[in-house]
Formats: structure tokens, C-alpha cells, sequence
């Protein structure tokens, strides 16, 4: 397939078609009989995602696969900040896929190596790194089947496991993913000294720490306030600590890292709200350092199931935002007013504030609503 897309006739019908109504365009006949208008249509849809998650695609001759595998991919931004923390000599990844994640983690490395099993995706990904300039070994296998037959070590393994079963709302394992990381650790720590994984953002931090071995780093990622990834790093080297970093990416906040257990030893300080408040960032959230962010930051905490805090100094950095706030009546609120809505610890969810006190969503203010130790509150922003 891959081959007949790069016909220049196709592609300036591609790009000629990039804001067409999609659903439109399926139900017409290609104009070009050595590709069908599902493959056109694909490429369409490449295009549109790529403007959005990984920009330095859109370039002339890059191919793009099927939606599914889009939707799998790291972003640029994850990748590239991801990328700042490795080095070395040998890199491989395990799990290629698209290659987003394989393309920029091996930047700084001399010697490349994807492995996929899919063919077709694959081959994708070598023909666009050669647009792109980058030169890498291409294997189509399995991972099992590599594992077993592989007789190298490097300096760095990648791994991005799928998830089996795609059901939602359920408690996230390890043995849902495939490759299953617990009966592959140990081989995977025999050929490399360090083994980088990417993990759902539903992971739950403790149970990782208490099912694997050797894990000497976890980084949450989040971009714009939306976790978007976990991941491990484990090494073959003993150490008593595990560095935790929480990152918000496109925010402008500072990131935040601390000893993973701290927070069990951390205490916090309550008070009823003073002159700011914090919110904390949802890496921050997802890592679970209610009582350590209280405690390096200086700030008293409005309540135990809140996490909300409140200084009546300034205090900068924070992995958050920061609002001058002040509390209000309930009766003190007219309706048609414009505000943001946040509801934590509260009775009553957005959309139900909203109707009960007939307000707008959005503008430039903010309305909590929330607990204190003393009871329910409402702070409105200055």
C-alpha cells in the first residue's frame, strides 16, 4: 500500500482534501484504481492527528497507519520530554508501534533497533524514518520470539505494552498487558542495565512498586493537566530510593519530585481558607502527595478530602494553579453570572451548581465549592 500512496497525483489529492467531510468522501469512488478511498480517507486522518500530536510528520512522502495505531501513539511533546532523560549507546524498542516514542528516545543514542511484529506497520515506520533521516535496525517479530533468540545487550530496552482486554473501569494489572512485564522482567533485566516502560495513566503507583523489582524512577506525565502516561525505569543497579517526578506539560508549572514513601511519613496543617488557594495539577493528584505537597510547600490544607490549600502569602512554584480567593455566601450569588466551577468534597456536582444557581460555565472567574474542617464552603475568586 505504502509504495502507491507516495504517487504524486494521490498525494496532491490528499492535501487537497484534508478539510473535506470525511464521511462524504467514503462514499465516493477513488479516482485512482491502485488505491481504494478507505486508504485515501486513512491517510486524511493521519494527517489531521499528526497536526495535533506529532507535527514533525507532516512532511512529504510520510505515511500513515491505521486509526488504531494513531490513537496508541505517544505525542511529540511526551516523547521529547522523555528523550532529555535518556543516553547512551544501544537502544531498542520492544513494542514499535509507530515509532513516535522510538524516534525520539533514541536521539541520543548511536545504535537503533525496532522491533514490531506488525508487518505492514513496519514497514510504515522504515519507509518514514528514511524521510525523516534517521537510520535504525527494522525487526519483524515477535517480542517473545526476539527475547529468546537474541544474543546482544543494551544500554537501554523501551517497552510500551497493550492492554488485552480494553474494558474500562476496572483495577489495572500488569498481567493485563502484553508482553506480561512480570514473566518478562528478568530477561529483560539479563540483556539490559536499564528497562524503560510506559504505563496507562490508571496504574496505581504502590501495587507497581510492590509487584516489580529494581525500580529506580517513575515519571508521571501530564500534558495540559491531563495524565497522559506512567513510567517506570528499572535497573539492574541497587538503590534504597525511588525518584518520583510529576510533570505538567504546555501548563508553564513548575514540575515537583520527591523519594516515593515519602508522603507516608509527611503531616499536614489545616485551616479554614486565608487570602490563596492552591489546586494542585492531576500529576500531582495521580501520584497522591496530599500531605508532602502541604508540608514542602508551607501550605494548611482545607480539609483531609479536599486537597485544596491555602496560605495567606504567596507562595510561588507551585505544580498548580494559584487564586486569590475569598469565601461567599450562597445567597450572594446572582444568577447568569460566568464562572468556572469546581466541585471537590461537595454535595453537588458542576452541572448541578449550575442549574441550582442558574450560572453560565467559563469566563475568567472561578466558584469552589468544597469542604472545610468546619463544613461545606463556597470561595469565589477576586
Amino acid at each position: 500500500m505504502g509504495s502507491k500512496l507516495l504517487n504524486k497525483d494521490i498525494q496532491n489529492y490528499i492535501n487537497a482534501n484534508l478539510n473535506t467531510d470525511l464521511h462524504a468522501l467514503l462514499l465516493k469512488k477513488s479516482p485512482f484504481p491502485e488505491v481504494s478511498m478507505q486508504e485515501i480517507v486513512q491517510q486524511i486522518k493521519g494527517k489531521q492527528v499528526a497536526e495535533r500530536k506529532f507535527p514533525f510528520l507532516l512532511k512529504e512522502g510520510i505515511i500513515f497507519p491505521p486509526q488504531l495505531n494513531l490513537e496508541q501513539a505517544s505525542s511529540e511533546k511526551t516523547a521529547l520530554y522523555k528523550s532529555k532523560i535518556l543516553k547512551g549507546s544501544t537502544f531498542i524498542d520492544l513494542t514499535s508501534g509507530f515509532g513516535i516514542d522510538a524516534y525520539y528516545l533514541s536521539q541520543n543514542f548511536d545504535d537503533i533497533t525496532l522491533v514490531e511484529q506488525n508487518t505492514e506497520l513496519l514497514n510504515i515506520v522504515e519507509n518514514n524514518w528514511n524521510i525523516l533521516g534517521r537510520e535504525a535496525k527494522f525487526i519483524n517479530q515477535k517480542l517473545e520470539n526476539f527475547l529468546n533468540e537474541n544474543q546482544e545487550h543494551f544500554d537501554v530496552i523501551y517497552l510500551d505494552p497493550a492492554r488485552r482486554d480494553q474494558q474500562k473501569n476496572k483495577v489495572f494489572l500488569l498481567e493485563d498487558l502484553s508482553p506480561d512485564i512480570l514473566e518478562i522482567q528478568g530477561k529483560l533485566k539479563s540483556i539490559s542495565d536499564q528497562v524503560v516502560i510506559k504505563l496507562s495513566p490508571l496504574i496505581d503507583l504502590k501495587y507497581l512498586v510492590s509487584v516489580l523489582s529494581g525500580i529506580s524512577r517513575i515519571e508521571i506525565i501530564a500534558v495540559k493537566n491531563d495524565v497522559k502516561e506512567v513510567v517506570i525505569f528499572l535497573s539492574n543497579k541497587n538503590t534504597d530510593e525511588i525518584i518520583c517526578s510529576c510533570v505538567n506539560l504546555e501548563s508553564g508549572e513548575s514540575g515537583f519530585t520527591f523519594k516515593f514513601g515519602e508522603e507516608e511519613r509527611a503531616e499536614s496543617e489545616y485551616s479554614e481558607p486565608e487570602k490563596y488557594v492552591y489546586i494542585p495539577n492531576n500529576s500531582i493528584l495521580k501520584a497522591g502527595i496530599f500531605n508532602l505537597i502541604s508540608q514542602k510547600f508551607g501550605l494548611k490544607k482545607l480539609h483531609p478530602n479536599s486537597h485544596f490549600y491555602t496560605s495567606s502569602e504567596k507562595k510561588e512554584d507551585f505544580p498548580g494553579r494559584i487564586l486569590e480567593m475569598e469565601p461567599v455566601d450562597s445567597k450572594n450569588i446572582k444568577k447568569k453570572q460566568q464562572f468556572n466551577i469546581i466541585s471537590k468534597n461537595y454535595p453537588l456536582k458542576p452541572e448541578e451548581i449550575k442549574k441550582k444557581y442558574g450560572l453560565k460555565d467559563g469566563g475568567d472567574h472561578y466558584l469552589i465549592f468544597t469542604q472545610s474542617k468546619k463544613g461545606k464552603i463556597i470561595l469565589k475568586s477576586v
